[in-house]
């Protein structure tokens, strides 16, 4: 593969183009492996033939990937890692989730039942693929400044996240900064959205269960009254919440599933609910376990009702480092103009790329994948999500530059 060696993309007056765009081969053959992981959804922590396929093609370029401890996932290493620079880490997360695929009329929709990978991780891998196969040939031709790390992450799905295991796998070792990009159905193909500080929120789960005597609806003062206890629970829980901690952090409780009860006439001895715990503010999010615990207490004691709470801790909220956002920023323009470029809103969604940043800067942005002009948002984590393919070459060309420019 010979990497062409300017970029035929708008630049300022007066400077050099940067190496590191993609030939039209290659272009072809990563929408073509980014069709083939979508015919072939893989769940957290079993994603065996998305790992071997990832390795396969780096080895194929004369690269050394290594498969992580946890058996799926695996780093691989690009440049001169005998000089001490620091690397700048390339994270792709490679799982998809348990959703069918709605898009019937789709030649590569998912071949799995209730698989797809309906959140772009199959764009997110074959992006860090391309940029990898892209920068191992201009480092070939002595024109990459210092180490780059890719990591092909497993289970970002699954809280508490992959990132941990894979920090525990030593991916972290010898690197200084590390950047993502996340799908963004709101933004254009050929554009990216960024932004400095928080850019997604903190996302926990929270299971409860309630238990009460039971008994006959005709004499609801003898017993516990487990219904009214749970429905109580829906709808103080997050009212008491509210008023408990700063509005400004955008805590948030939302419920996703109740169970109860079996017949009209008979109230029942036990209840289940759970649903999600979101946040905007990282110090708040630290104290939300003490918060929201407190305050089912509260509501289950005043109907009498007795609790059992499972807090399950997800993930921080990702945090952008302003350098490693200029960063990004910079190399977007320098791809394809100032245009190119917008500020993105904070999310309430999670993302384990935070796990990352706890241990070295870094920032994540969102990659446009909505065709140019279409109205119709497919969103994340539905059934019929697809992308325009084109920003796998904007991807690609993005972390290139970034890899370039980053001194």
């Amino acid at each position: 593969m010979s990497v062409e060696s300017e970029a035929d993309l708008p630049g300022e007056a007066g400077e050099a183009l940067l190496p590191g765009t993609l030939p039209e081969a290659l272009r072809d053959e990563l929408v073509a492996f980014r069709r083939d992981l979508h015919m072939h959804p893989e769940l957290g922590n079993q994603e065996f033939r998305t790992t071997a396929a990832i390795k396969e093609r780096l080895e194929k370029a004369g690269l050394e990937p290594r498969v992580l401890a946890v058996g799926t996932g695996l780093v691989c290493d690009i440049g001169n890692w005998d000089d001490g620079l620091p690397a700048l880490a390339l994270r792709a997360d490679i799982d998809a989730l348990p959703i069918p695929d709605a898009k019937t009329e789709c030649p590569y929709r998912s071949t799995v039942p209730d698989r797809a990978h309906a959140c772009g991780h199959d764009v997110h891998t074959t992006v860090v693929l391309g940029a990898g196969l892209v920068l191992a040939d201009l480092h070939s031709q002595g024109l990459l400044p210092r180490p780059v790390r890719l990591i092909f992450q497993p289970a970002e799905e699954v809280l508490p996240g992959g990132a941990a295991d894979a920090i525990d796998c030593g991916v972290l070792e010898g690197v200084g900064r590390i950047v993502a990009v996340h799908c963004d159905p709101r933004v254009d193909a050929g554009r990216i959205g960024i932004r400095e500080g928080a850019i997604t929120s903190a996302c926990d789960r929270l299971e409860i269960a309630l238990a009460g005597p039971g008994g006959h609806t005709a004499r609801p003062h003898l017993t516990t009254d487990l219904v009214t206890a749970v429905a109580r629970v829906v709808t103080d829980v997050p009212a008491l919440v509210a008023r408990r901690v700063d509005t400004r952090s955008g805590l948030a409780v939302t419920w996703g599933r109740i169970e109860s009860g079996h017949a009209p006439n008979v109230i029942p001895q036990h209840a289940e609910l759970s649903g999600t715990v979101r946040c905007l503010d990282i110090d708040a999010w630290r104290q939300a376990p003490d918060i929201l615990v407190a305050a089912i207490d509260e509501v289950a004691n005043l109907h009498r009702a007795k609790s059992e709470i499972n807090y399950v801790r997800g993930v921080p909220p990702v945090v952008n480092d302003s350098g490693i956002a200029e960063l990004l920023r910079d190399a977007m323009i320098a791809r394809r103009g100032a245009d190119s470029v917008e500020n993105t809103e904070q999310s309430l969604g999670g993302e384990d790329f935070s796990w990352y940043l706890e241990h070295v800067p870094g920032a994540m942005a969102r990659l446009g994948v909505r065709i140019p002009g279409e109205r119709t948002v497919r969103d994340l984590h539905q059934g019929d999500f697809d992308v325009d393919e084109h920003a796998i070459t904007v991807g690609v060309e993005l972390f290139t530059a970034a890899a370039l420019i980053d001194l």
